[in-house]
């Protein structure tokens, strides 16, 4: 093969897959491998070209079964990444499918119906949630709606949130405790530092430490909280990672990373488990030059 078409393959390649590059999160002067609990293997930033005329971009939410990544935009897109993970590493994220979100008449969810922010699995299915129209429905992989599911009665009005872009950006699953969610940030109530948690039954508070953008079991009973908090003047972020025990309500903060204290983040609001203690997390780029997708790859001590 001649350099000219080693070459065109190469840019081939590039505008259907799009580009993976290493990435350092940590600080430059870190010299701790693990953290609290945490142990950070690997970050890549991710970038893609459109597929379909679909743009790639403002990924806000994972969710990960039978080698699967499932990943979701801002926008009601739905996408399967095929993933390899080796040796604590991510070797390659590669786009299989991509779906637009509809509804049960197979219809393209309009506008204010589509800010899709959390993904996790209920059996062979996907729970979604959604900010503007605050609610939790069930779809399938192929991104077509099944039905509505029923949440706490508390988050059932739209009116009770603090606005229509600060819902439920967050949704977890098990048999025990059912579907769990949490406003991003708390209902329009007089204590503005914790945050209320629900099942469909059952609330537990916790301390706040930004906004909720992402839940994932860990365990039977524990459950990996995701926080975010961006100071729009100084532009310093924060990473809240804690765990919360359902069954005694018991709360840990795991890490608090600051890019005050040379931290390199971004706005991560997507998280799920890959492995035995291993986990996923991503960050939407909010369609902005200046920021980016980044893939992290963690690890804990549970």
């Amino acid at each position: 093969m001649t350099f000219r078409a080693i070459l065109f393959s190469l840019l081939l390649f590039s505008t259907i897959q799009g580009k993976m590059i290493d990435y350092k999160i940590t600080p430059d002067d870190f010299k701790e491998i693990r953290s609290k609990g945490i142990n950070f293997l690997d970050a890549k930033e991710l970038s893609f070209k459109n597929i379909d005329g679909l743009e790639i971009k403002e990924i806000s939410a994972l969710a990960y079964k039978n080698k699967i990544l499932y990943a979701l935009t801002d926008k009601g897109v739905l996408i399967h990444f095929d993933i390899s993970i080796q040796n604590n590493k991510i070797q390659q994220i590669d786009i299989a499918k991509v779906f637009v979100l509809k509804d049960t008449d197979a219809q393209t969810l309009k506008k204010d119906y589509r800010d899709s922010e959390g993904l996790c699995f209920l059996g062979e299915d996907l729970l979604i949630s959604f900010e503007k129209k605050h609610r939790i429905d069930l779809y399938t992989t192929s991104g077509i709606k099944i039905q509505n599911q029923t949440i706490h009665k508390d988050i059932e009005k739209i009116e009770k949130f603090r606005s229509k872009n600060k819902g439920l950006e967050s949704v977890a699953y098990n048999e025990k405790y059912g579907v769990v969610t949490a406003p991003e940030k708390s209902l329009n109530t007089k204590d503005k530092k914790q945050h209320i948690l629900y099942s469909k039954e059952q609330q537990w508070v916790i301390p706040a430490s930004g906004s909720i953008s992402a839940l994932e079991f860990i365990s039977k009973n524990k459950l990996m909280i995701l926080e975010r908090k961006v100071n729009d003047i100084t532009l310093k972020r924060v990473v809240t990672v804690s765990r919360l025990n359902l069954k005694n309500s018991k709360h840990k903060v795991l890490a608090e990373l600051s890019s005050k204290k040379g931290w390199k983040l971004d706005n991560f609001e997507g998280l799920t488990k890959v492995g035995n203690n291993k986990y996923l997390m991503i960050s939407d780029d909010n369609d902005s030059l200046f920021q980016k997708t980044l893939l992290v790859l963690f690890e804990i001590e549970d």
